[in-house]
């Protein structure tokens, strides 16, 4: 039986690249229905979370 080796630890990603996606996601915005807002803005949401998260790994 062949044991599976990990590979690389994953980059870790860049908070500022994370906030301009999420921002980017905002732009056509006013193009979209309504009922469609609410499901962007949790993603926004989301994102502007994991920004916080990948900002804060490598605080000391």
């Amino acid at each position: 039986m062949t044991v599976p080796r990990p590979g690389p630890p994953p980059v870790p990603a860049d908070p500022q690249e994370i906030v301009s996606r999420a921002m980017a996601g905002l732009d056509a915005l006013g193009d979209r229905p309504l009922a469609e807002h609410v499901e962007v803005f949790e993603r926004v949401h989301a994102a502007l979370g994991e920004a916080l998260a990948a900002g804060t790994s490598g605080a000391a």
